[in-house]
């Protein structure tokens, strides 16, 4: 007795279809979710990348002015975006000034800002966002409300520049080595 039953050509077929239709839904799924992780670790990178690069740098000289007590009186530097930095809201910056033995933290409202598109004075309708080819000219009051720590003559100091987003940016000096009153000095 022969048995005749076989796997016809048809039959084939029809498995071998729905072999690859599973198999192509199977690579569409896992493709899906490789797209998917891959793009949540770009975010993850992008904003890594945002939040620790520094988005402003210093142009210029740190000038610093003594007072009659040879200590100095205020801090002045100029700032302006990094290459590829984002607009930062100045009013939500924050400078913090210190010493090896105190530190004092000012905000927008305890410094004084000049404003400067291209070169041109332009703090008379500044929106306070510092952008491409803006500069912004920072001074740093001691006041009786806010002074500044007491930086004498040869002290090391640092400025930490914190804008809302992204690192801090901070400036390291040494205060020279005499400081009288109403003179400028630059100092590195």
């Amino acid at each position: 007795m022969r048995n005749e039953d076989a796997f016809t050509g048809l039959e084939a077929a029809i498995v071998l279809i729905a072999f690859i239709v599973v198999a192509a839904v199977f690579s569409y799924v896992v493709l899906g979710a490789g797209f998917f992780t891959t793009q949540k670790s770009q975010e993850v990178v992008h904003t890594g990348v945002a939040q620790a690069s520094s988005n402003m740098e210093v142009s210029g000289p740190v000038v610093i002015a003594g007072n009659d007590t040879n200590k100095v009186a205020n801090i002045t530097f100029y700032l302006q975006l990094a290459a590829g930095g984002s607009p930062i809201d100045m009013n939500k910056t924050t400078y913090v000034v210190s010493t090896k033995t105190n530190q004092q933290t000012y905000t927008s409202s305890n410094v004084t800002t000049e404003w400067y598109i291209d070169g041109v004075n332009a703090t008379e309708g500044a929106n306070n966002l510092l952008e491409k080819f803006e500069f912004v000219k920072v001074t740093i009051n001691g006041t009786t409300q806010k002074p500044l720590p007491a930086i004498g003559v040869n002290d090391k100091f640092i400025v930490e520049i914190r804008p809302d987003q992204g690192a801090a940016y901070p400036l390291e000096r040494n205060a020279p080595p005499s400081l009288e009153d109403g003179h400028y000095y630059e100092v590195y």
